[in-house]
């Protein structure tokens, strides 16, 4: 939906595309509830196995689990919160839910790191018995169940920084394991019990790479910068190309959500298009060269006359 806001003279009007977010957000939480139900059911095994065994690494990768579950949880509950409708003071709904379960995902994925970083360092000084049986057989189970989890899910909307992030969770377990079990494999070939250690560090590397990832990209989207995909200065450019257009200023252009950008703008005009009515047809202008050029799904403009910067205070580019 694209809305424009004439100044002066005030009139809008709307154009742009339906949304389908809906049907989408529906099918996401069935591939997510699936794939929780495969990662709830593992975790509980991997935790017997990792107290009968003494590995910090299946440990770690509990641990890394039970984020997924919470990742997973959280990120069903934020489709269901985005999928309402605005009302009141919630102007676009409560469709940053998604952001904030992303960031959160980030934030449980580096404290759960840190932890077992400080546990694997001490083991790595002080190595324990560890059954590299176990540790290789729980490992290769659980990467066929994280296969099977991350099949469900990357049929899901990754477009969606919460549904991005649930599959994050997921895909780094699945490395994980395999670091695990080749662990359990060294243990069970050489004896050397360091080897859990070294496969715990790898995974706590993995999981704060992909939180800085998570946390950059919801950092961006909370402080509202400008959209990747969208270039300021181009899109100055086009306004400015649109016959009786003087100039452009207060231009402003975020990210509510994942898949929604919006952009605001105080659009300087020649005096007599108010005078004339012709300021419908720059709105119409306008809207066009956005849908052409540009994927914001939200516009709104204020039509100024030349002779109305004497007024502006605390204008802007």
């Amino acid at each position: 939906m694209t809305e424009a806001l004439a100044g002066p003279g005030a009139s809008g009007g709307h154009g742009g595309s339906a949304h389908h977010h809906g049907v989408s957000a529906h099918a996401d939480v069935r591939l997510l509830v699936t794939a929780l139900s495969l990662i709830a059911a593992f975790m509980a095994g991997e935790v017997a196995a990792a107290i009968t065994s003494g590995s910090l690494a299946l440990f770690a990768d509990a641990g890394h689990m039970l984020t997924d579950v919470g990742a997973l949880g959280a990120s069903i509950w934020a489709i269901r919160l985005a999928a309402r409708p605005a009302d009141g003071v919630w102007t676009f709904g409560l469709k940053r839910a998604e952001i904030l379960s992303a960031a959160g995902n980030g934030v449980t994925l580096v404290a759960v790191a840190g932890v077992i970083t400080i546990e694997a360092i001490v083991r790595l000084v002080h190595p324990p018995q560890v059954e590299g049986s176990v540790v290789l057989a729980v490992a290769l189970i659980g990467a066929v169940v994280n296969l099977a989890a991350t099949t469900v899910l990357a049929r899901a909307n990754r477009t969606s920084l919460n549904v991005k992030g649930a599959f994050v969770h997921l895909r780094t377990d699945l490395y994980a394991f395999c670091g695990t079990a080749a662990a359990g494999l060294v243990i069970l070939l050489t004896h050397w019990s360091r080897a859990d250690a070294v496969a715990s560090l790898l995974v706590a590397g993995l999981m704060g790479r992909a939180a800085w990832d998570l946390l950059r990209d919801a950092g961006q989207i909370l402080l509202e910068r400008a959209p990747q995909e969208v270039s300021l200065e181009e899109v100055r450019a086009h306004i400015t190309d649109i016959e009786h257009v003087l100039g452009v200023h207060d231009l402003h252009a975020w990210t509510v959500t994942s898949n929604l950008s919006t952009l605001s703008a105080h659009v300087v005009v020649e005096d007599h298009c108010f005078a004339s009515g012709h300021a419908p047809q720059i709105l119409d202008a306008l809207q066009r060269c956005l849908g052409a050029h540009f994927d914001l799904e939200h516009s709104t403009f204020q039509l100024e006359p030349a002779s109305h910067a004497v007024h502006e205070h605390g204008q802007h580019p």
